[in-house]
């Protein structure tokens, strides 16, 4: 994923704090994460994109998305490769990678390498980090 540093959306933390409910502020700049199963974004058969809480940046589309059975909204690929960035996370003595929107940082989740062909990944995301648009 190529870094797009120079389209990046730039708020204070008072900003964020104003524009988020605590819970999405929680998840998306403190990298929170949410209860399994309790996403609002978690129902399967919907059409439509998904985009960043935060930015309104579109990140996924229904097509990438799978059941997991992990407890949170699974796709197997971004709506384009340069949607997202990858960062390395050890915390919880875990280690993972982390992906946050390319344009704001926002906290989404993490990708696994135990998805579904033809990818092999499973972005399992924070659906409360997510909007969703119906088409």
């Amino acid at each position: 994923m190529r870094d797009t540093s120079t389209m990046k959306v730039m708020k204070t933390d008072e900003e964020w704090r104003a524009l988020l409910t605590p819970d999405q502020y929680r998840i998306t700049r403190q990298q929170g994460t949410e209860r399994a199963f309790s996403s609002p974004n978690f129902e399967l058969g919907r059409q439509g994109t998904y985009h960043c809480i935060c930015c309104n940046r579109p990140l996924y589309r229904s097509q990438a998305k799978f059941d997991s059975g992990t407890g949170w909204p699974s796709f197997s690929a971004p709506i384009t490769d340069d949607a997202l960035t990858q960062h390395p996370d050890a915390s919880y003595g875990l280690n993972r990678t982390e992906i946050r929107c390319a344009d704001c940082d926002a906290h989404l989740g993490h990708v696994f390498p135990d998805g579904p062909p033809p990818t092999g990944l499973r972005y399992s995301m924070n659906g409360i980090a997510l909007a969703f648009e119906q088409e």
